[in-house]
């Protein structure tokens, strides 16, 4: 990545890193990867075992866990990158973390979000709306919201269009 000025942002629902097993093989496949940041979703880590997010080469993490085993996401910031955080909101659940600040001298916010299935489109407009003061054209939103984007994103083909709709016109705000 020395020299290259691309930033490269992967995302990925984990479903759970309580396995040493399963952490060796999320670490080995994000160095495969190479990315610049690296978000996770699910990560089924209670506030005391975050600890275990360790991947070589990606020492900035940056994480929001729950009290229980669900949800919990995490920012992984490559330690080739020049980073500079001015500020971390994250919600008490895991639900989701923004960082704002700087990677390699320009401007970025990155919210990676879980929203929980079933009440997912709810949510995404309540955090959206508390957050709305920290996001601006240079924010990247990531993550997983347990909603279609398209009609290609359902598997069942019964689309709620007008809900697909609403979650584009709030993504784009």
């Amino acid at each position: 990545m020395v020299g290259n000025t691309d930033l490269v942002i992967l995302t990925v629902n984990v479903n759970g890193m309580n396995s040493p097993i399963k952490r060796r093989q999320i670490a080995d496949w994000i160095k495969s990867q190479n990315p610049t940041i690296c978000c996770l979703q699910e990560t089924h880590l209670k506030q005391g075992d975050t600890y275990r997010v360790k991947v070589k080469g990606w020492s900035k993490i940056y994480y929001a866990s729950g009290e229980v085993k669900k949800a919990g996401v995490a920012i992984l910031i490559s330690d080739q990158a020049k980073v500079k955080i001015d500020l971390i909101k994250r919600d008490k659940e895991g639900n989701y973390i923004l960082l704002k600040g700087s990677i390699n001298n320009e401007a970025i916010s990155i919210l990676n979000i879980y929203a929980p299935s079933g009440m997912a489109l709810n949510f995404l407009k309540e955090k959206l709306r508390e957050l709305q003061e920290e996001i601006d054209n240079k924010t990247v939103i990531v993550g997983d919201l347990n909603l279609a984007l398209s009609e290609l994103d359902k598997s069942n083909h019964k689309t709620n269009k007008k809900e697909i709709k609403e979650v584009n016109r709030i993504l784009e705000k």
